[in-house]
């Protein structure tokens, strides 16, 4: 299969000779040219998921396969060629500009001096391009707006050419209209790459609505995968998030209040 996949993989953490499990026994697939959404409440451990399948923390077991070959066997530089990753932390760049931020994402393959050469620029360009970004190229990275500097970090991670690209939270602190958009430009880019895309979110209704793929990590740990729809007509879904004062309703995929309204006084 083309694409990422997950055979038994058990992700955690080393504390000397003991090892604390977060998630067992993960199996799951990602393809190329979807968009992949992983879902789950908080501390349940998507983002450990995720820094084990970038390469930094090392899994407790099983296999991370992509596109056939073993991720746990590649090098630094080799992972470093096949994966990028966007995670939630604000990374301090400095006087960095837009275009050398990007160009970051290049260092993989430019060997021992660092430097980019005009192929390396072009493709610098191009990722700006690709996210729509190419105004920013001049503008000092500190003066982006988070939805700016969002763009751009994708972009830094188009230009390592990747196959899979992994994004922790990238909506995170997005407004709404910016949220829809840069999620709508991941799976585009997918989709024109032939990418594989994961994404951690919990933004539910919005990746349930433009997902190819779903990995759904319930209250137990538990991972739940299919189409949205697979998902949702499963009941994971409600199981999962529903509470006492909302419920996810299927039919319009969206949370509704429940239980008792109180009045305001008139």
């Amino acid at each position: 299969m083309r694409g990422l996949r997950l055979d038994g993989l058990t992700v955690g953490y080393r504390h000397r000779r003991a090892r604390q499990r977060v998630l067992a026994d993960l199996c799951a697939t990602a393809p190329r040219g979807g968009l992949t959404v992983l879902l789950g409440p908080n501390g349940i451990g998507k983002s450990t998921l995720l820094r084990t399948l970038a390469g930094l923390q090392p899994a407790l077991g099983g296999h991370m396969l992509l596109d056939g070959a073993d991720l746990g066997r590649f090098s630094g530089t080799e992972r470093a060629r096949l994966v990028s990753t966007v995670l939630t932390d604000r990374v301090q760049v400095g006087l960095l500009t837009a275009a050398d931020l990007v160009g970051l994402g290049r260092h993989p393959h430019t060997g021992a001096t660092g430097r980019l050469d005009a192929a390396d620029r072009a493709v610098v360009d191009w990722a700006l391009a690709a996210v729509g970004a190419t105004h920013l190229a001049a503008r000092d990275t500190d003066e982006l707006s988070d939805g700016e500097r969002q763009r751009v970090m994708i972009a830094r991670a188009l230009a390592q050419e990747p196959s899979l690209i992994l994004l922790d939270e990238p909506t995170a602190f997005l407004d709404a209209p910016s949220r829809v958009t840069i999620t709508a430009l991941m799976r585009r880019i997918a989709r024109e790459r032939d990418l594989t895309v994961v994404v951690s979110t919990h933004d539910l209704e919005l990746s349930l609505r433009v997902a190819d793929q779903v990995w759904l990590v319930d209250r137990a740990g538990s991972l739940h995968t299919g189409s949205p729809d697979e998902i949702i007509g499963s009941g994971a879904v409600n199981t999962t998030f529903d509470g006492d004062d909302l419920r996810f309703e299927a039919s319009t995929r969206t949370f509704e209040l429940r239980g008792t309204y109180l009045s305001q006084p008139g």
